[in-house]
């Protein structure tokens, strides 16, 4: 039995199961499985034995069995684009999260081919008890159907109908933080560069327009029209070097953007930061690079993550409870892409 038990398992032609474990060692089915659910009952000698011959033998418990035994799945389905370096530091953060309250994530993207109902529909073939929704960029980053029979909560930046849960970024304040900063340093002509629709376009370019205002520097006002990626930073960066007069600072909704804004001008000969100081949003990877070295707005996608948990775990233990709204702040993080303007 025990020879047979060794061949089956290393051979590959199925998974070991408990009772594989039970014949190697000797010891009954049920003592297997009291130790591999951690639960009382066996010695710590037999528990060290079990745990170690299952790792030998590659065994993993059969999670779709037991959610199927239980009224509950413990599964989270989260909807995102992957597009935005943000989004991936918010699902990596909502996995520490999730772990925590003893959650497991399920992952759906939108994309090329992918739409929302069809990513929808595969995370609600997976018994999710609630749904996670990180920025979608699309159009004007609203769902166009949420299911009615699942909480929802709304993280960072993308709308729906009816009500839900949202846990928002900073972003007034953030933009804002982001032309004090330029201003400080001696700038006036501090230009705008992102969308008017999207998520977060709308706060992020009143934030501009209202940080310009508070510091007198409201006829120098001016927002030029991107979208989220560097080619949208490429067109906008274009526009600016065809005019007579250009800006000497530039705050960009994203990092994306300002990739893009930041390549062009250095193409076309403008120093970074002695001719044009460049802010972006969102502190991504990339932006920490030497060759970018962007000075950017950061928000918290760990604060984030542990509201959206949270929100998600008190609105399945209380499903009539108040909505929760959120805005995790925005830091600044001051890098080598600005400095004080030409003389």
């Amino acid at each position: 039995m025990a020879g047979r038990a060794r061949s089956s398992a290393a051979d590959g032609r199925r998974r070991p199961t408990m009772q594989d474990i039970a014949d190697r060692l000797g010891m009954s089915r049920q003592l297997v499985s009291i130790v591999l659910r951690d639960v009382e009952g066996a010695s710590e000698e037999s528990r060290q034995r079990v745990l170690a011959t299952a790792r030998e033998m590659g065994y993993y418990p059969d999670d779709s069995a037991r959610l199927l035994r239980r009224r509950r799945s413990g599964q989270l389905g989260v909807l995102f684009t992957m597009r935005q370096p943000f989004e991936v530091d918010l699902v990596d953060a909502l996995y520490r999260a999730s772990g925590r309250l003893g959650y497991r994530l399920v992952l759906s993207t939108v994309g090329l081919g992918r739409s929302q109902e069809t990513a929808l529909d595969e995370l609600m073939r997976q018994r999710i008890e609630a749904l996670i929704v990180l920025t979608l960029e699309e159009a004007d980053g609203r769902l166009s159907t949420l299911p009615a029979d699942i909480p929802a909560v709304l993280l960072g930046g993308p709308r729906a109908a009816g009500d839900h849960d949202r846990i928002l970024v900073e972003n007034e304040e953030g933009i804002a933080q982001a032309v004090k900063h330029l201003a400080g340093l001696g700038h006036h002509r501090i230009s705008y560069i992102g969308p008017s629709e999207g998520p977060n376009a709308a706060e992020r370019k009143n934030g501009y327009g209202d940080a310009m205002r508070r510091l007198t520097l409201a006829e120098f006002t001016d927002v030029v029209s991107s979208d989220y990626s560097e080619e949208g930073g490429y067109a906008a960066a274009q526009s600016i070097l065809r005019r007579p007069s250009q800006p000497t600072a530039l705050v960009c909704v994203n990092d994306r953007c300002a990739f893009g804004v930041m390549e062009t001008l250095l193409r076309e000969g403008v120093r970074i930061p002695h001719d044009m100081s460049i802010v972006g949003f969102d502190d991504s990877t990339l932006a920490k690079l030497p060759f970018f070295d962007l000075t950017t707005v950061k928000p918290d996608p760990e604060a984030m993550a542990e509201l959206a948990i949270e929100a998600v775990h008190r609105r399945l233990a209380d499903p009539q409870r108040e909505l929760v709204q959120r805005k995790v702040p925005s830091s600044l993080v001051v890098r080598g892409s600005t400095a004080a303007p030409p003389r």
